[in-house]
C-alpha cells in the first residue's frame, strides 16, 4: 500500500549571520493513511521543523514530502496552499485565535478560508463542538475563555473542514492535565471513529501514548528509543 504521507531525506538548515545550524539531517519515513504517529524528542531535535515541512509551510534544502501522492516540491505556492487548504488542518501550540471574533467564528473561519463557506455541515459541527466540551460556550471571545477552552475552538477550527490529515505541533505544551485529556481523546477520536490521520508533535509521553506510533528524534535525525536521554528519564519516573 503506498503511504498516505512520506517523507524522504529531508535536510533544513537555517542561517543566524554568518553561522549553519542545521534543523533536519535527512529524515526519512512514511505514515500510512489512518494511522496516528507520535512524534517526540527535546528541545532543539528538528520536530517543529518537520511540522511545517510536512504541511508545506516551508521547504526544505532538499528531500521531498509527498501528501496522498502529491509531492509538495513539484507543487507551486498556490498548488501548495490548495493542498493545505483541502486536505490538511493544523494544531499549534499557539491557540492563533482572532481576538474579535467569538468561538462559533473562530471555528468557522476555517470554512471561510477553504472556500466552503455556507456548506457547513451543522451534525457535524455540533458533534464536535459537544466532544470538545465547547457548545455552551461559542458566543464568547477568545479573551473570555481559558487557554484549555481556546485549545478545544483552535483543535475544532482544525478538524471543521474534515482534512484527511491532522498535523498538530505540541497541541498540549500550555495545557493542564484535564485539558490536555480532552484535546488527545478529541484527536483520537478524529483518528478512530472519523478516519483522520494524525501526527502530532510532542515532548511528552503520556500524549505520545496516544499514538499507535512513536517516532524519536534527536539533532535532526531519527533515532531509536534510548538515544533520547530526556524521554528514557521521563519514561522510567
Amino acid at each position: 500500500m503506498p503511504a498516505f504521507i512520506e517523507a524522504v531525506d529531508l535536510q533544513k538548515t537555517y542561517h543566524v549571520g554568518k553561522i549553519e545550524v542545521p534543523a533536519l539531517r535527512g529524515i526519512s519515513f512514511s505514515v500510512q493513511k489512518g494511522e496516528f504517529v507520535s512524534v517526540v524528542g527535546p528541545s532543539g531535535s528538528g520536530k517543529s521543523t518537520l511540522f511545517y515541512l510536512l504541511g508545506g509551510l516551508t521547504r526544505a534544502d532538499s528531500g521531498h514530502v509527498t501528501i496522498d501522492g502529491d509531492d509538495f516540491a513539484r507543487l507551486s505556492d498556490s498548488e501548495r496552499t490548495r493542498m493545505r487548504k483541502r486536505k490538511i488542518g493544523f494544531v499549534f501550540q499557539k491557540f492563533n485565535l482572532l481576538p474579535t471574533l467569538d468561538a462559533r467564528s473562530n471555528i468557522d473561519i476555517a470554512l471561510d478560508i477553504a472556500g466552503t463557506n455556507g456548506a457547513r455541515d451543522a451534525a457535524y459541527f455540533d458533534r464536535i463542538c459537544d466532544l470538545l466540551g465547547l457548545s455552551k460556550r461559542l458566543n464568547h471571545r477568545p479573551s473570555e475563555l481559558s487557554g484549555g477552552e481556546q485549545q478545544r475552538v483552535a483543535l475544532a477550527r482544525a478538524l471543521i473542514n474534515k482534512p484527511a490529515i491532522v498535523l498538530a505541533d505540541e497541541p498540549t505544551g500550555n495545557l493542564d492535565s484535564k485539558n490536555s485529556e480532552i484535546v488527545l481523546n478529541m484527536l483520537q477520536h478524529s483518528n478512530k471513529e472519523l478516519g483522520q490521520t494524525v501526527l502530532m508533535i510532542t515532548h511528552n509521553p503520556e500524549a505520545a501514548a496516544y499514538g499507535d506510533r512513536i517516532i524519536h528524534m534527536r539533532d535532526g535525525e531519527i533515532v531509536p528509543p534510548e538515544r533520547d536521554p530526556q524521554w528514557t528519564l521521563k519514561t522510567s519516573t
